[in-house]
């Protein structure tokens, strides 16, 4: 039975020291979030930590699905969308495990779509100044000229295109034929707003503090980074011979 409109996406792997301090930071907040674990095999019992939490103290607010490998998180999220649509969700949000992303910001992009009028809200590190705490320079600086990067080669309207905390109008998520995406890492973030803006559909930047995560290992690599540059100029190119869907007018 479904208890919500809006659904918080969590992909993990490895996430025991995370898990659950961030379901029941989620569960707590006013609006009633339910949320959806992506667990990519996770060998430290992730898994099951969320489905003994399933059983206990969140049932019918807390969904699992597991994969078996390490499958990237661009195809963890296209999962996840995919079985949010399947159940009606209306509002439908993409978050780490890891409180990069603080839960009490989920009611402010929330409201973005709900009352606002916008079909995608991004939590953005970038859209008044940089706003990211206890990284190292060099990546901060990465991750800001790389979103810079990407406005330049793409036309892109955001200042953090790379941002992987956002809210998505389900309507956004039917219409931009999500099989037709194919980047796994940093690039998918790219290419789910690019693909979103060239539907027409209307994009807000919330400005959040990024924290960098304190317990776990992050996931980054340089691969995905490479992805992200070179990636973004076959996104540019493969546009220009893309007939992409439109968002619906009324």
């Amino acid at each position: 039975m479904k208890t919500s409109d809006s659904i918080v996406i969590i992909p993990t792997y490895n996430e025991k020291e995370n898990i659950e301090n961030i379901i029941r930071a989620v569960m707590a907040l006013e609006d009633n979030f339910n949320i959806l674990i992506i667990d990519d095999g996770s060998p430290d019992g992730t898994a099951a930590i969320v489905k003994g939490l399933m059983e206990t103290d969140f049932k019918d607010r807390l969904f699992i699905v597991e994969r078996s490998g390490k499958l990237g998180l661009g195809t963890a999220y296209i999962a996840g969308f995919k079985w949010s649509i399947e159940h009606g969700y209306d509002y439908i949000f993409e978050m780490d495990a890891d409180f990069s992303h603080a839960p009490s910001d989920l009611p402010r992009l929330l409201n973005a779509c709900r009352n606002e009028g916008y079909d995608v809200a991004i939590g953005s590190r970038y859209v008044s100044g940089v706003n990211v705490v206890n990284w190292p320079m060099g990546r901060v600086l990465m991750s800001y000229f790389a979103s810079k990067y990407v406005h330049f080669v793409t036309g892109l309207p955001v200042h953090d295109t790379t941002a992987g905390f956002k809210c998505y109008r389900r309507e956004v998520l039917e219409t931009i034929e999500l099989d037709k995406i194919h980047f796994k890492g940093y690039a998918f973030q790219i290419e789910m707003k690019f693909t979103a803006y060239k539907c027409g559909f209307k994009i807000k930047e919330v400005p959040v503090i990024f924290v960098n995560r304190e317990l776990g290992t992050s996931k980054m690599s340089g691969g995905i980074f490479s992805e992200a540059l070179f990636g973004v100029i076959r996104l540019k190119i493969s546009s220009w011979f893309r007939k992409y869907p439109q968002k619906k007018t009324a």
